[in-house]
């Protein structure tokens, strides 16, 4: 639902001023063509908030609608269908005039229902003007098995009936969603899970581009771009979408889950709300949002997760919001104005990630187990990638490593503040230089703390370090 904007005053008001400026009626998708064709040339973006597409979705999606396509976008959950869709409406004019009180935007040169013809042809040049805006001409629609004709088409209205109309009168009708969206943008999404004898409904609108209502013996010639949505698993087995509906669609585009750690960081902090922080100011390293972004990856690329469900965007989204909250409660347990999520409060991942990935696993109890094992891989994938030879000096690895059969032991864990944590880099010196390539020069104890943590966990998963874990802390200690 889209807020109420309120037109310019200096727009025409009547049909014969909207003649004298100048306004020429166009077809919605020549309307969206033009404006898609202003930003190509302008070289800007269709729209903004979507991130990975822009060589291979965008410029299928550009090619569509420079053919004037309708469009189905096929895709798994969680690759941005629905907001592309729902941005289209940036292509369309702000504003578009109709005939005053008409239901379904009445053209105003051309009007085609019974109260814009009757309107018009009452009062000619004096017919008054409304100004829609392009956020009010769109219609969504998600595709139910209950969803019926009248939703989509229209019906009778039986309070007009009783009001003393006749059923053969145009003016009982209540025009469905398609109807109410003419001249502006329909999308249904998930519509093979739409039944087959709804989806029949559709096959006038994308081709004759008109819908007839009952058994009225009217035409309702329709101006309107329909956009769908479907997912490739309803796609080929729980539902379908029939035949000749498919034909009638001009382009079908494939999405998909971001190709790149980096583009999938890139939404993380797009779209994760930040935590209610009580107070305390939390710092987010740059390797822990890879880490969140690297299990995603690692899970659509598992045998042990269902693919064909997907691992959703929202996957990645969550992870980072419960791994932000379980900093936050932390420090708000040990009296902390400062905080920067570290390795123990990855554990928290598994309330955030169970809902939202399907398991595939023969015995019991062991959804847990590769959770964990993908939580492991992620951090030392990110560990790796960040201290490389060209990084990290091996000399001082091996000093850490000394200092730790020397009788050096770290805890890491909910209850040991950052302080304590940074205090290792006191009595093992060696350790600074590899935790300074993963702080990037942040100095602030949350950061660095969380830094000292990763790269212990880091050395632990390279097998250069032993790690004993008892309930919420971990003791790192010498291999030998």
């Amino acid at each position: 639902m889209t807020d109420h904007v309120t037109s310019p005053r200096n727009l025409a008001s009547t049909l014969g001023a909207l003649r004298t400026s100048g306004w020429q009626s166009v077809p919605v998708k020549d309307e969206m063509r033009r404006n898609a064709i202003a930003k190509i040339r302008a070289g800007e973006p269709l729209f903004a908030g979507v991130m990975g597409y822009e060589h291979t979705v965008m410029p299928q999606l550009e090619n569509a609608l420079l053919a004037g396509h309708d469009i189905v976008f096929l895709g798994e959950r969680g690759q941005a269908k629905t907001r592309m869709i729902r941005s289209l409406t940036g292509l369309l004019d702000e504003w578009m005039p109709i005939v005053a009180g008409s239901e379904i935007n009445d053209d105003p040169y051309n009007p085609v229902s019974r109260h814009g013809c009757d309107l018009v042809a009452q009062m000619g040049d004096d017919t008054p003007i409304s100004w829609v805006h392009r956020s009010e001409r769109y219609g969504e629609k998600l595709a139910t098995p209950d969803t019926s004709i009248a939703d989509l088409i229209g019906e009778v209205d039986p309070i007009k009936v009783a009001e003393g109309r006749y059923l053969s009168d145009e003016l009982t009708l209540h025009y469905g969603l398609v109807p109410r969206t003419n001249r502006g943008i329909f999308a249904i999404n998930e519509l093979p899970d739409l039944a087959e004898r709804i989806q029949v409904g559709l096959l006038n609108v994308l081709e004759e581009r008109d819908v007839q209502i009952r058994g009225y013996k009217i035409r309702l010639p329709l101006d309107v771009v329909l956009v769908a949505s479907a997912n490739p698993d309803d796609y080929t087995n729980r539902g379908r979408i029939i035949t000749p509906l498919k034909d009638r669609f001009g382009s079908q585009i494939r999405t998909h889950y971001p190709l790149e750690i980096s583009t999938e960081v890139e939404i993380i902090r797009q779209e994760a709300r930040p935590a209610s922080s009580g107070g305390v100011e939390v710092h987010v390293p740059a390797f822990m949002d890879e880490v969140i972004a690297t299990f995603s990856h690692l899970a659509r690329a598992s045998n042990n997760i269902s693919q064909r469900s997907g691992v959703s965007v929202r996957l990645s989204v969550s992870n980072h919001e419960i791994m932000v909250a379980n900093a936050v409660r932390r420090a708000l347990r040990a009296g902390d104005v400062v905080v920067s999520p570290r390795v123990s409060d990855l554990e928290a991942l598994a309330a955030s990630t169970s809902g939202k990935v399907e398991v595939e696993v023969l015995e019991d109890g062991r959804e847990g187990a590769i959770l964990d094992h993908l939580v492991k891989s992620a951090v030392l994938q990110v560990y790796k990638r960040l201290a490389t030879p060209a990084t990290v000096n091996v000399e001082s690895v091996n000093e850490v490593l000394a200092a730790f059969e020397g009788g050096v032991i770290a805890h890491s864990g909910e209850d040991v503040t950052s302080t304590q944590l940074v205090e290792l880099l006191d009595s093992v010196a060696a350790l600074r230089p590899i935790v300074n390539v993963f702080t990037g020069g942040d100095e602030s104890p949350a950061v660095v703390a969380s830094a000292v943590e990763f790269v212990l966990e880091g050395l632990h998963l390279s097998k250069r370090l032993n790690k004993d874990s008892a309930g919420p802390r971990a003791t790192y200690r010498s291999k030998a």
